[in-house]
């Protein structure tokens, strides 16, 4: 007889190091979790040494499941090309592994309470028919993603291959989301949209959170600098995406306006060819690679940009730079679905010209910065904690459960 219902908790990537967005939201809501309601396995891949992050994995499960991590080196390209040719989409076909859907078809086979499955493209690993009740993460609306990739990509073959594997992951997610019985968004306009493409019966939502006690408010000090900063995994497309317009559209007008202004791009594995256009150009850009922290970086810098072209979901990044206090630019999607206010909390700006504009004024005006970045600290203090956060997402897990053991 177990003292508490067990949740099974499925993972497509280890968790740690905590260095993307989908990540820190999992492990946060997982430490929140932790100790409460559920008695919590947490399965995914893993590397061959967790030695290092054993007290990481402590603190956000009571018994950690792992198999080995699928190796993604330098053929790993090669491997995704061949890819196209699946009736999955490129990103879903990549996480199929014998090794994960047999662990997990064994986790399955304890009779967990519930199961939680963490981003769509994770189902590949589950069995189709799910004898538990279930439910299903969703970080972003997937589809949209590659909608908007579409969008951006010109003409011709590039163009050609987007579209087909957006129309791939509108089916793949489709079937996916109505295999849970509930699903849960990151924002009410990602419930409103999966609801409305799918046909969805139970979405529920939760907000953004962003741990406080780790991100202490601290504006900058230094009236006179102009740094900015960028933060996000340069692996991504979309924060590919965004640093590529802003190098080529938006840089060369702050630059213009400010020479002696700087850029740090602070992320995992930037592309070379960013890194050696940075270079051509003469640019005073700094290009970090993985850091174990990005917190100095945001505090040396008088502005966060965020100029994302491409995405779905939300960005923690956002609320991270807020709880900080560094005053943020932003594009319309890069803070979609955060109920945030421009000119109050942030600056919106979706055009190269405006976008720059934005930057420069801020660089200008310390006395704004430090409004904005007062305003924006003390709304996600209000509103946005991780630990509330958790506790939502909780209530919904065992509201998943009960309902099932009362049909």
């Amino acid at each position: 007889m177990r003292d508490r219902p067990r949740l099974l908790f499925v993972a497509p990537r280890f968790l740690f190091p905590t260095d993307s967005g989908g990540k820190i939201r999992t492990t946060d809501i997982l430490r929140g979790m932790k100790g409460g309601r559920f008695e919590i396995v947490l399965a995914s891949p893993a590397p061959d040494n967790i030695a290092p992050f054993e007290s990481e994995i402590e603190s956000v499960c009571d018994r950690f499941e792992g198999w080995s991590e699928p190796a993604r080196g330098a053929l790993f390209p090669v491997t995704r090309m061949r890819h196209l040719l699946s009736s999955l989409p490129v990103a879903v076909a990549t996480d199929r592994s014998a090794t994960g859907k047999a662990a997990v078809g064994s986790l399955l086979a304890e009779k967990p309470d519930v199961v939680v499955v963490d981003f769509p493209h994770t189902a590949v690993l589950l069995p189709h028919r799910i004898d538990c009740p279930s439910v299903l993460f969703t970080h972003n609306v997937e589809a949209e993603i590659f909608e908007r990739h579409v969008d951006l990509a010109g003409d011709g073959l590039r163009r050609g291959v987007w579209r087909d594997q957006s129309r791939k992951m509108v089916r793949f997610e489709g079937e996916a989301c109505r295999r849970f019985d509930t699903v849960v968004a990151v924002s009410d306009r990602d419930g409103e949209v999966l609801t409305r493409r799918y046909g969805l019966k139970d979405v529920a939502t939760i907000p953004t959170g962003v741990d406080l006690n780790r991100f202490p408010f601290r504006p900058s000090e230094d009236h006179a600098g102009k740094r900015v900063v960028f933060v996000g995994s340069m692996d991504w497309r979309a924060n590919i995406d965004a640093m590529e317009f802003f190098m080529a559209d938006v840089w060369p007008r702050v630059a213009a306006a400010r020479p002696e202004a700087t850029m740090a791009v602070v992320g995992r594995n930037p592309p070379p060819a960013l890194v050696e256009e940075a270079k051509r150009r003469g640019l005073a850009w700094t290009f970090t690679g993985f850091v174990d922290d990005v917190r100095d970086h945001v505090y040396d810098a008088q502005v966060y940009v965020v100029p994302i072209r491409i995405g779905s979901g939300t960005r923690i990044k956002v609320f991270e730079a807020m709880a900080m206090g560094s005053p943020l630019v932003s594009t319309t999607v890069g803070v979609e679905g955060l109920p945030i206010a421009d000119e109050t909390h942030y600056l919106c700006a979706d055009d190269a010209e405006g976008f720059a504009a934005a930057v420069i004024a801020l660089l200008d005006d310390p006395n704004r910065r430090l409004v904005l970045a007062t305003a924006a600290r003390h709304y996600v203090e209000e509103n946005f904690s991780s630990e509330r956060v958790a506790q939502i997402f909780e209530d919904i897990c065992a509201r998943t459960f009960e309902r099932a053991k009362a049909a």
